[in-house]
């Protein structure tokens, strides 16, 4: 607790599902450690293929890794406390404790959608400029980029949570939902929201919608180029190449769009519906992206069919 914000509260108490009967919260824990479990076994998988095959040490592979780290930090921020509380009833979390979590979820948050943006801007230079590609787009250039897609992500996301964290909270410490974030936690605080809730708002808005623009320019561009190539087969063999970034991108976007959209134009659900939601577009990208990795992107699936190739031979 901290004394500069007239706090009364000294810890947070996360519910999860409020609606969700006791009965059910040993069935509701083992499932989401099983896709605790699945999410690093996943990831986990695609950082060892990374690490050793050196034919995997090219740009896209190297923003791919990156997002693989966030997210198992994500899973890993968020999943272990929600499943203490319903294996063990342990859902309370300090006050301190709460605002790094908010922070560490944005931040996140906010490293994926950077990164989703560095993807499509490989995409799009890859087809729109392919004689330009090596030039501009190299190992040494994408990790610049990735470097600062996490260091871009810590101002807004730090921005968040030191001004919810200087509003007082003096009455309930119940959080309805399975991890502190702004939402949550602002809710709770003993004075009006609305100012703060607008600038977080529009923060969020920024990370979301401005990366989302240069994707959405990005891949109109590439249809357009993509349209100009003569042949058939030549088109589709081009369009493959985005399918899987595709798929992550929309993943990521789409529902977290229609969540804050909602939120702010009246648009209401149920709280139980809600916190399913968010749940969803939290941790089925996570749990996902890797078997996209393996099945969409070429080198991968070729190094996961050499070794079950060679795997059957040993059988035999």
């Amino acid at each position: 607790m901290s004394a500069g914000n007239h706090s009364f509260v000294t810890e947070f108490v996360i519910v999860g599902f409020p609606g969700l009967q006791p009965e059910f919260y040993g069935l509701v824990s083992t499932v989401l450690f099983l896709v605790y479990c699945c999410i690093l076994i996943g990831n986990v998988v695609v950082l060892i293929l990374f690490a050793t095959h050196n034919v995997l040490h090219k740009p896209m592979y190297f923003i791919i890794l990156n997002l693989v780290v966030s997210d198992i930090l994500f899973s890993t921020t968020t999943l272990p406390k929600i499943i203490a509380r319903y294996w063990f009833q342990a859902g309370a979390i300090s006050f301190f404790g709460c605002f790094f979590q908010m922070y560490l979820v944005h931040y996140f948050g906010s490293v994926t959608s950077f990164l989703l943006l560095i993807m499509a801007l490989d995409r799009y230079v890859s087809i729109c400029y392919p004689l330009r590609y090596p030039m501009v787009i190299n190992n040494s250039t994408i990790h610049i980029f990735n470097v600062t897609a996490w260091v871009l992500a810590h101002p807004p996301s730090l921005a968040m949570v030191t001004r919810a964290y200087h509003l007082p909270y003096c009455d309930s410490n119940t959080i309805m939902q399975c991890y502190c974030d702004h939402v949550s936690i602002t809710t709770l605080a003993c004075t009006d929201r609305a100012p703060y809730g607008l600038s977080a708002f529009v923060v969020a808005m920024v990370v979301l919608l401005g990366p989302l623009a240069f994707i959405i320019f990005s891949y109109c561009s590439i249809i357009m180029a993509v349209l100009k190539i003569a042949s058939t087969q030549g088109r589709l063999k081009t369009l493959s190449t985005c399918s899987g970034q595709l798929i992550i991108i929309a993943l990521y976007y789409l529902p977290r769009c229609f969540i804050y959209l909602s939120s702010n134009i009246g648009i209401r659900f149920s709280t139980d519906l809600r916190i399913v939601i968010i749940m969803l577009y939290s941790l089925l990208p996570p749990m996902i992206n890797p078997l996209i990795y393996c099945l969409r992107t070429e080198e991968i699936k070729q190094i996961l069919v050499k070794r079950f190739r060679k795997t059957q031979v040993r059988v035999q």
